[in-house]
């Protein structure tokens, strides 16, 4: 289940946040929650199962498009589709608008959108 962000949520968020490549210094982690929490353009989403939250998109959104900045998923549940799911949820979400990607999330996103035929990310 795909759930929006809230405070109650930072240090699970953070926690996943932790999983993407690059800094994992938590004054780094603790900027980009403050960036989504205050930014209204930055939304951050939580995917829920059963009672664990196993991951996390993060986008960029502007008046035509969006960018998934951040995809993480706790490594215990990866290869299950949790990633694919994720993207997918969110393309649900905004079907007028274009997914772009970052650097770091380009080489997934490419991989979904060959997995799912006419896919447009």
């Amino acid at each position: 289940m795909l759930l929006r962000y809230k405070k109650t949520y930072e240090k699970i968020a953070m926690g996943l946040l932790s999983y993407m490549p690059g800094d994992k210094n938590v004054k780094k982690l603790q900027e980009l929650i403050h960036l989504y929490e205050n930014e209204e353009q930055w939304q951050l989403f939580l995917w829920k199962k059963e009672e664990d939250f196993i991951g996390l998109i993060g986008i960029e959104m502007d008046e035509d498009d969006y960018t998934i900045h951040h995809l993480a998923v706790n490594p215990s549940f990866r290869g299950e589709g949790i990633g694919r799911e994720l993207v997918s949820k969110i393309t649900s979400l905004f079907p007028d608008k274009h997914c772009k990607s970052t650097e770091s999330t380009d080489l997934f996103l490419t991989k979904c959108a060959e997995l799912e035929e006419g896919a447009d990310y």
